[in-house]
C-alpha cells in the first residue's frame, strides 16, 4: 500500500511538471524551462516518460547522495532485493552489503567513484530475507554544474545463476581435462582441415616421440592407406570406425609402434557471432580420435610370428641352398659336356670304329643321365600366395632375423623408415628373401672392408605410386665394371667366397622383377655401396 501511494505521489508530481512545461506561467525564468527540456536532449519530452522508463527498467536502479544515502529505487530494485522503498529510502546503501565481500573491493569502489569515474564490478549482497546473491554493479557519479558529485546512480543485476552455471562448466571442463590427461590412450579432436583442437597428455608425449611431427597427421595417413579413410567425408557423413590397428615407424625408433584406433564425429565448437542463427544442416563437425597403444601385445604376437617366419625362412633357405648347389653343379657339368659334343662334332671323329669316340659317346650318355638325375632332384620353387604386405614390416622382420649376425660382425644399423607406407601386393616370404640377400651381402661387404666402424643403412620412402628402399653399406663398394655383372648367375666377387654360389643377387633380381619392380646399384654413390629397390604401390606385375 505504501509503495502504491509513493508511486501515485510521484506520478502526480510528474503530471504537474508536465502541465507546467506545456503552459508555463507568465514570468517563469527561461533557465528553468531549459533545464527541464535538457532532459530530452533538446527535444521536448514529458518528464513523466523519464520516470516511467526508470520505473519499468528491468535492471535494479538506485540513486544516492554523495554519502551513499538512498534517495530513490525503482521497481526492479524492490523485486530483486525484497526491500520496499520505505525500507531503504533514507538508509545507507551499505545495508545491502555482505561480509563475504572483501574490504579491499569496497575501498577500490569508493576510490574510483570519488575520483568521478565509473566503477564496474561484482559484490556479494543480501536480500531482505538475508539470502546472499552476486550483484553485477555499475556506479556512475552524477556531477553538478560546478563539477562536484551531486548523486550516485547505481545499477545492478543478480548474476548468481550465471555464476553457478559458469562454475559448473568450469568444473565439467576441469573434470573432462583431468579424465583425458589421466587416460593412457591418445585422444585428439581434429577438424576436417586436420587441425588439432583438443588433445591430452598422452598425445603430447607421442608428439615428442614423433620429433615435432603432428601425430594426428600420421594416424590419418595410416588410416587412409589401410582402410581408405576420408576425414572430410567422415566429418560430413558421421561414419566412424572402431579398433582399426595401424603401424607407425617413427624416426629414431628401432621398433614400430602399434595403435588400435577408434573415431566418432562430434559438433565442432563455433563461437562466431555471425553463426548464431545458422541452420542445423550447416553445422561443422570434427573427429574425436582415440588411439590405444597395443605395441606390447602386438610385440608378443610378432615374437611368435617371427619364430614361425624364422622356421619358414630356414626351410626356404635350405631349399634355395639346394637349388643353388644343384644348379651350380649342372652349370659346371655343362662345360665338359659341351667340350665332348664339340669334339665329337669334329671331322673324322664320328666313326664308330674309333675307340676314343666310343668312350666319349659313353661318357656323354652317362653325363646326360646324371644331368637328368640332377634336374629331377632340383627342388621346385615354393608357390606362395600373394597378399597385401607392409614393406617396413618386412624390413624390420629381416633385421630381427639378422640380429645375431649383425651383432657378431659389430655392424651399426641406421634404420630410417617412412613413418607411414602404402601397402603393396606381394609374396611375403619372397620379399623377405630378397631383402635378406641384400642385408647378407651388405654384412659381407663391411666384413671384407676391415674397417673398425661398420654401418648398414636401411631407408624406405614413398614417391607417388612407388616405394623405394635403400640398402647402403660402408664396405669397399662395387666397381663400375662389375655393377651389372653381379646380377649374373654364379658370379661371385667376394674375396672370401666361402659357401657363396653367386646366386643371391640373381635370385633377388628374379623376385623383384616378379613383383613388377626393379633393383639397381647406385653408380654415383661413394664410400661403399647403395642398392635401390623399387616396388609399385598399385598392382604388382607378375605376382
Amino acid at each position: 500500500m505504501i509503495q502504491q501511494k509513493s508511486s501515485a505521489a510521484g506520478g502526480e508530481v510528474i503530471d504537474a511538471i508536465s502541465r507546467f512545461l506545456a503552459a508555463p506561467p507568465e514570468g517563469t525564468p527561461t533557465e528553468i524551462i531549459e533545464a527541464f527540456n535538457s532532459f530530452g536532449d533538446g527535444q521536448i519530452l514529458p518528464p513523466k516518460l523519464f520516470l516511467e522508463t526508470v520505473e519499468q527498467a528491468p535492471v535494479a536502479i538506485s540513486i544516492t547522495d554523495p554519502s551513499a544515502r538512498i534517495l530513490y529505487v525503482n521497481q526492479a530494485f524492490e523485486k530483486l532485493t525484497g526491500y520496499g522503498r520505505d525500507d531503504v529510502i533514507g538508509h545507507n546503501e551499505s545495508m545491502l552489503s555482505s561480509r563475504s565481500t572483501p574490504i579491499s573491493v569496497y575501498q577500490e569502489l569508493w576510490k574510483t567513484i570519488q575520483s568521478k569515474q565509473v566503477w564496474q564490478g561484482t559484490l556479494v549482497n543480501h536480500k531482505k530475507c538475508q539470502e546472499e546473491y552476486l550483484a553485477e554493479l555499475v556506479i556512475s557519479p552524477v556531477l553538478a554544474p560546478s563539477g562536484e558529485v551531486s548523486y550516485y546512480l547505481g545499477m545492478h543485476r543478480d548474476i548468481t545463476s550465471m555464476h553457478q552455471l559458469e562454475q559448473r562448466l568450469k568444473f565439467q571442463k576441469s573434470l573432462t581435462e583431468a579424465a583425458l590427461d589421466a587416460a593412457p590412450m591418445v585422444v585428439a579432436m581434429i577438424t576436417a582441415e586436420r587441425k588439432v583442437l583438443l588433445d591430452n597428455h598422452a598425445y603430447k608425449a607421442l608428439l615428442g616421440d614423433c620429433r615435432g611431427v603432428e601425430p594426428a597427421g600420421l594416424f590419418l595417413d595410416a588410416l587412409e592407406q589401410q582402410i581408405d579413410f576420408d576425414l572430410v567425408d567422415a566429418c560430413r557423413t558421421g561414419k566412424g570406425f572402431t579398433n582399426v590397428e595401424i603401424r607407425l615407424d617413427l624416426a629414431g625408433s628401432t621398433a614400430p609402434r602399434w595403435f588400435a584406433c577408434s573415431a566418432v564425429r562430434v559438433d565442432e565448437l563455433d563461437e562466431a557471432a555471425q553463426n548464431y542463427f545458422k541452420q542445423q544442416e550447416q553445422t561443422r563437425y570434427c573427429l574425436l580420435l582415440i588411439a590405444n597403444e597395443v605395441t606390447g601385445s602386438r610385440k608378443r604376437i610378432n615374437e611368435v610370428r617371427l619364430n614361425m617366419i624364422r622356421a619358414s625362412m630356414a626351410e626356404q633357405q635350405m631349399v634355395e641352398t639346394m637349388r643353388e648347389a644343384i644348379s651350380g653343379a649342372i652349370f659346371k657339368m655343362q662345360v665338359p659336356f659341351n667340350i665332348i659334343r664339340a669334339a665329337l662334332a669334329m671331322p673324322g671323329t664320328g666313326s664308330d670304329k674309333c675307340g676314343v669316340c666310343q668312350v666319349l659317346h659313353q661318357a656323354l650318355e652317362s653325363g646326360n643321365e646324371a644331368m637328368e638325375s640332377l634336374q629331377a632332384a632340383l627342388p621346385s620353387p615354393t608357390l606362395e600366395q600373394a597378399s597385401m604386405v607392409n614393406i617396413n614390416e618386412i624390413l624390420h622382420e629381416v633385421m630381427r632375423l639378422s640380429t645375431d649376425r649383425l651383432l657378431a660382425s659389430g655392424v651399426v644399423v641406421d634404420w630410417r623408415p617412412a613413418a607411414v607406407l602404402s601397402s603393396v601386393t606381394g609374396r611375403p616370404n619372397a620379399l623377405r628373401g630378397l631383402f635378406k640377400y641384400l642385408i647378407d651381402n651388405a654384412i659381407q661387404a663391411v666384413n671384407e672392408s676391415g674397417q673398425d666402424y661398420r654401418e648398414i643403412r636401411l631407408q624406405s620412402r614413398q614417391v607417388d605410386q612407388e616405394l623405394v628402399v635403400e640398402v647402403m653399406d660402408n664396405g669397399p663398394g662395387i666397381p663400375d665394371s662389375m655393377r651389372l655383372k653381379v646380377f649374373e648367375p654364379f658370379f661371385c666377387g667376394w674375396l672370401r667366397a666361402g659357401e657363396h654360389a653367386g646366386m643371391g643377387l640373381t635370385m633377388a633380381q628374379e623376385v623383384i622383377v616378379g613383383h613388377g619392380g626393379s633393383i639397381e646399384v647406385d653408380a654415383d654413390f661413394y664410400g661403399g655401396c647403395r642398392v635401390f629397390v623399387r616396388l609399385p604401390v598399385k598392382g604388382a606385375g607378375g605376382v
